[in-house]
């Protein structure tokens, strides 16, 4: 089931999420219904925060992107992007590495709003799957960055958190409109 999508204003995007320590029908349920709204929204990554609930569970998809990075491992071992998208993740821990890169973000909850976003270039993200797995994924490029943005919401930070002052300050507008607008929804 296609969700709607939490926009900013709305408190839990603030929220921290829950640790899951069960995965329970309600949470497999919640993870597929993610998926379909990722999908339908045209995004490569959700966090239950943006669909009003805040636990430590996110989606990432990144295989239909141009360039998704330019490897993977995942405990140790070179995998195919495909072989692990959509990812559904539970209670990642994230490290970040490697030098500092900006690329444009954009994100489900602020529509029509894009920034450059600088973060690490590469991760090692060890997270747990819906099956009880232990993943330790290790990336670059867009899966990386896509990662972290995820991560980020899971522990309510929010990507304008991270946009520069000049930027924040060309959106004040618009970012108050959408808090008002998104304050109840």
């Amino acid at each position: 089931m296609v969700r709607k999508i939490v926009i900013y204003g709305h408190p839990v995007l603030r929220q921290k999420g829950a640790r899951i320590d069960a995965v329970t029908p309600e949470i497999e349920a919640l993870a597929q219904d993610m998926i379909e709204t990722m999908i339908a929204a045209e995004g490569v990554g959700l966090a239950a925060q943006q669909v009003g609930e805040a636990l430590q569970i996110a989606v990432v998809d990144v295989s239909g992107a141009a360039e998704p990075g330019t490897y993977l491992r995942v405990n140790g071992i070179e995998r195919k992007l495909e072989e692990i998208m959509p990812l559904v993740f539970l209670n990642p821990v994230v490290v970040p590495d490697g030098p500092r890169e900006s690329e444009t973000e954009g994100c489900l909850s602020f529509p029509d709003i894009r920034a450059e976003i600088s973060r690490p270039g590469a991760v090692r993200a060890t997270v747990s799957t819906l099956a009880g797995e232990t993943l330790v994924i290790e990336t670059d490029g867009l899966f990386a960055r896509a990662i972290q943005h995820e991560v980020d919401h899971l522990n309510g930070i929010l990507f304008i958190d991270r946009m520069s002052a000049a930027r924040k300050v060309a959106l004040r507008k618009t970012l108050k409109w959408l808090q008002r607008e998104g304050g109840g929804a």
